[in-house]
């Protein structure tokens, strides 16, 4: 009999294994119900992927909401507690409107928060648990880092307006190099200034190699402070053997009202989007009266059905076709035959409509051929 992951989508076979390595560090299930009160996600819709929400009015009057985000609801019951960090991770369907879309659609989501007194040890955890999770996925996978903190010390060091900063954080996030020029010359910036941002939105590469290129733009106390965070990411990832699957990339950019420090994303070979995101949102924590800090990421594991594999493109790979004359037990003997070769089988009297298979084999009272 086949192994049951071979009866598993492939989004599916990833929940379990997910599930299994962060139980490994010590990270507890976080469950939530399908609804949540409409006021948590209305009084912090900019963090929210979509601010569109699904809602209705319940029995005793009020507004609820179809859950689209699980951070925001573990955030709400998180009890501040000193020197300690409290761990899950969570298995969630939300339903939101994903970019690029236009209508409401169910994201299967597995992911993790550190909650609490978070360290360096606690940021290093985090993201080697990112890496672990996308090379569970592909081994052809990538994740790219960021830091709003270096972010936020170099445009602080240049004079700009605070619509002005943000064109420039856009054009970081597009890798608009031209359009930070253009913004820098309209502003009358000096030349020196517009090659702190220029020089911060083009560094991108292997982590250990673009850290030596950000020396020069180390120019206060917030980017010393990010640096010193990404050179000890840099130096855990290499001791773990994990360095490879890490660039660093600028463009990797979130909304500085929420995220603090150290912000990523993941991709995997095949899908387009990236299908990890996270980061530190200390910011979202003090916006929601928690005095801790918190770092964590989602999978989007529903992305991962846009890998289609040759098998997906057949219904069956084997059709099995049979008349009233066939010897049944002969019938049963070769779908079983089929099966244990680890085949997908399907027996029909007539070849369905629209069905996509890879081989055709004919069941009748002379025997069996192949067509």
């Amino acid at each position: 009999m086949n192994d049951i992951t071979t009866v598993l989508q492939t989004d599916e076979q990833a929940v379990f294994v997910l599930r299994a390595l962060y139980r490994q560090y010590g990270y507890s299930q976080y469950k939530m119900s399908k609804f949540e009160e409409y006021d948590l996600y209305v009084r912090n819709k900019d963090f929210l992927v979509s601010d569109r929400v699904i809602t209705f009015t319940d029995t005793n009057g009020k507004l609820m909401a179809l859950k689209p985000d699980v951070t925001l609801s573990i955030i709400k019951n998180f009890h501040d507690s000193i020197g300690s960090v409290q761990k899950l991770y969570y298995n969630e369907n939300v339903y939101r409107i994903p970019k690029g879309s236009y209508g409401f659609r169910e994201i299967m989501q597995v992911g993790l928060e550190c909650l609490g007194d978070v360290d360096r040890y606690n940021l290093c955890e985090v993201i080697l648990l990112a890496v672990q999770s996308l090379k569970t996925i592909s081994t052809q996978s990538v994740l790219d880092i960021s830091h709003m903190g270096f972010v936020t010390g170099v445009l602080e060091a240049v004079p700009l307006q605070e619509n002005q900063k943000n064109r420039i954080l856009q054009c970081i996030g597009e890798k608009n190099l031209s359009g930070i020029q253009a913004i820098c010359r309209e502003e009358g910036l000096q030349e020196e200034q517009t090659g702190l941002l220029t020089g911060m939105a083009s560094a991108y590469g292997k982590l250990e190699s673009v850290l030596g290129m950000l020396q020069p733009l180390n120019i206060n106390n917030k980017t010393d402070m990010a640096l010193k965070e990404l050179e000890t990411i840099c130096h855990v990832l290499k001791k773990s053997g994990l360095s490879d699957w890490v660039q660093l990339d600028f463009s990797v950019v979130n909304d500085m009202a929420y995220y603090s420090g150290i912000v990523f994303r993941g991709y995997v070979n095949g899908i387009a989007s990236g299908i990890l995101s996270g980061g530190q949102y200390d910011k979202l924590m003090e916006k929601m009266g928690k005095s801790a800090g918190a770092i964590g990421f989602a999978v989007y594991l529903d992305l991962l059905r846009q890998q289609s594999s040759d098998d997906d493109d057949y219904d069956t790979d084997v059709l099995l076709l049979y008349d009233e004359q066939a010897d049944m037990a002969t019938l049963v003997e070769k779908v079983q035959e089929l099966i244990e070769q680890g085949l997908r089988v399907m027996t029909q009297k007539t070849v369905p409509d629209k069905i996509r298979y890879k081989k055709l084999y004919r069941v009748t009272k002379e025997g069996i051929k192949r067509d």
